[in-house]
């Protein structure tokens, strides 16, 4: 069984709309790595929809369940009704790197604070079933240095790791940079001391 190597995150701006007691909701989902990325988005939504009653938001910035960097706001709604239940939501949908705003044209019935935090969560909620999603890899960059006899191999491994090889360099020894996925790193570093009976260095560097 192949390990998973990342996490789900939004492929692209996904919207969905809804109608609950004649308030109009439009839900638009969009990919945000950081704060900064997800407060442009909103910002984006917000002038698309300017005449709107309420452009209520929350993101989650970070890998799925990740708390390091998260925002919401009401955005006008009664404390607490939109923009908590819409990260929670956020929070529990195994999805990262995503922001969520929930457009509101008020139909002239109030829907209450319990009915808000349904309208808002419920909102996100239909949203991210239907949400287009890639995934996230999160690759590190390695040196490998190996003898030539052990080339074949090498180029083996690095492929059935999902390896981006980005540099190759052939001296006295065979040098290869790439950038593999972070949980498979230890598994390739096991299998070229494996095959090249301890002689193949492998250098981590930072992230890729």
């Amino acid at each position: 069984m192949t390990e998973p190597t990342g996490y789900p995150i939004p492929a692209r701006t996904h919207r969905v709309e809804d109608v609950v007691q004649r308030s109009r909701f439009v839900t638009t989902l969009g990919h945000a790595a950081t704060p900064e990325e997800a407060r442009a988005f909103i910002d984006a939504v917000r002038q698309e929809f300017p005449d709107a009653t309420h452009n209520c938001w929350a993101f989650v910035a970070g890998p799925p369940g990740s708390t390091a960097a998260i925002g919401m706001s009401d955005a006008g709604e009664p404390h607490g009704t939109a923009g908590r239940p819409m990260l929670d939501v956020l929070l529990h949908s195994g999805v990262g790197e995503v922001v969520a705003v929930v457009t509101r044209y008020f139909g002239g019935v109030k829907l209450g604070k319990g009915g808000l935090v349904r309208a808002y969560g419920g909102a996100v909620q239909q949203a991210l079933a239907s949400l287009p999603r890639a995934e996230r890899v999160e690759r590190v960059e390695v040196t490998v240095t190996v003898d030539y006899a052990v080339i074949e191999p090498l180029r083996r491994l690095l492929e059935e790791a999902g390896a981006d090889v980005l540099e190759e360099s052939y001296a006295d020894v065979v040098r290869y940079r790439a950038a593999v996925p972070a949980p498979r790193v230890a598994r390739l570093e096991a299998a070229l001391a494996d095959v090249s009976a301890g002689r193949a260095s492998v250098t981590r560097g930072g992230a890729a």
